[in-house]
């Protein structure tokens, strides 16, 4: 018997049997009969696919509740702030655990970018794998978030600077997933309540955002406990999250502020509503506009200015010299980066061309420069030896 037909006999299921020792229950139809009892390893299969099955549709519903219920909550508001508070149709969605929504037409802000990242819920296998890692390492941790990252108008007077209140649970890896934090120092503030940190370049920045700027006051509003469990950090930068591989041109740069949330329940949406108005008037505190600024005189009545101008000119000093050395540092390695390329380079078309003359030589003559090669190679192990 050939292989061919060894293998089809192996792989040829064995014959039903209907013998008539089967008492079991079963259904007759024609020329078909089912046993119901032959089929429990197939039974127990198809159990776990509706499973699956079941488990997609569920998480995705629950994520699409849960992030529509968020932005459900705060569109009213957004719709006084923007002329353009959302993209047509709602929320923008990639995949089943990212969705986003786009604003734009307000003063001092050029966008905002509402990102929603939700556990996969619709994974089984990603969802088991993060619940069972979390209880592994107790350093890994998931939680459906919500980020509103404000780009302000290149024509607003924003410092050249990076400034954050981060709560003290975030601190672990935020400086591992945010490059533009490590131009700051991570301290105390007794303005805020002991679970949060700041983290700033200078003293001067956190004193005056810290400050009560007309109706807006930042410790109040962080006091407020039912904040406390969704607030994971605050942050105003015009750096970029990622370390970039060479200065960046001025076309390329923008600040912003950003806001991270963990994203509450949809019974809980409106828990944050405050939260986010507060950072609506922050923009404005910032950028000077829009009535209330940095100074402004509750008896003249007049518009106070924005953070860049209240700043000690020494610290714009200080936050231009930062910036100076940065991209100097960045420059020498982007151009030493650069040589080493260039000399991989041209090392490659040696060798290659070095090859090229060998396989044009006899094999005598190929034979006679590997042996003075091998030689060489030799005589310098050799050396080496010597020295030590």
């Amino acid at each position: 018997m050939s292989f061919i037909a060894q293998l089809g006999a192996y792989l040829t299921p064995p014959p039903v049997n209907l013998s008539d020792e089967y008492d079991g229950l079963e259904y007759k139809w024609k020329m078909f009969t089912f046993r119901p009892a032959l089929f429990k390893n197939e039974l127990y299969l198809l159990a776990a696919v509706l499973f699956y099955v079941l488990f997609y549709f569920v998480g995705k519903k629950i994520n699409e509740k849960r992030a529509n219920a968020w932005i459900d909550s705060h569109l009213v508001f957004y719709a006084t702030q923007f002329s353009k508070p959302i993209q047509p149709g709602g929320l923008t969605q990639d995949g089943n655990s990212d969705f986003f929504a786009f604003s734009t037409g307000r003063r001092a802000v050029k966008s905002l970018h509402t990102t929603f990242t939700l556990r996969p819920r619709h994974d089984l296998i990603q969802w088991l794998f993060q619940t069972v890692w979390g209880l592994v390492d107790l350093n890994y941790a998931v939680a459906d978030e919500v980020e509103l990252d404000f780009t302000f108008k290149e024509s607003s007077n924003i410092p050249d600077a990076v400034w954050a209140i981060v709560s003290k649970d975030e601190l672990k890896g935020i400086r591992d997933n945010r490059w533009d934090l490590t131009f700051t120092k991570t301290t105390e503030n007794p303005q805020l309540p002991p679970f949060y940190s700041v983290m700033s370049e200078f003293a001067d920045v956190t004193d005056t955002l810290l400050k009560t700027h007309g109706p807006l006051s930042l410790p109040q509003v962080l006091s407020d406990p039912k904040i406390q469990p969704y607030f994971r950090s605050l942050s105003l930068t015009d750096q970029p999250r990622s370390r970039p591989l060479a200065p960046l041109p001025a076309s390329h740069r923008s600040k912003h502020l950003i806001l991270t949330l963990n994203l509450p329940s949809s019974s809980d949406s409106k828990a944050t509503l405050g939260l986010v108005q507060a950072v609506f008037q922050l923009v404005d505190v910032i950028a000077g506009e829009g009535g209330w600024g940095i100074g402004k005189g509750p008896a003249t009545g007049k518009n106070g200015v924005g953070l860049n101008p209240s700043l000690r000119p020494e610290t714009r000093a200080k936050l231009k010299k930062t910036r100076e050395e940065v991209e100097k540092q960045l420059k020498e390695d982007a151009e030493k980066e650069k040589r080493e390329e260039q000399a991989e380079e041209k090392a490659a078309a040696k060798k290659k061309a070095e090859e090229e003359r060998l396989s044009r030589l006899s094999a005598a003559e190929q034979k006679k420069i590997m042996e003075r090669e091998k030689k060489r190679a030799l005589r310098k192990t050799q050396g080496k030896t010597k020295m030590r």
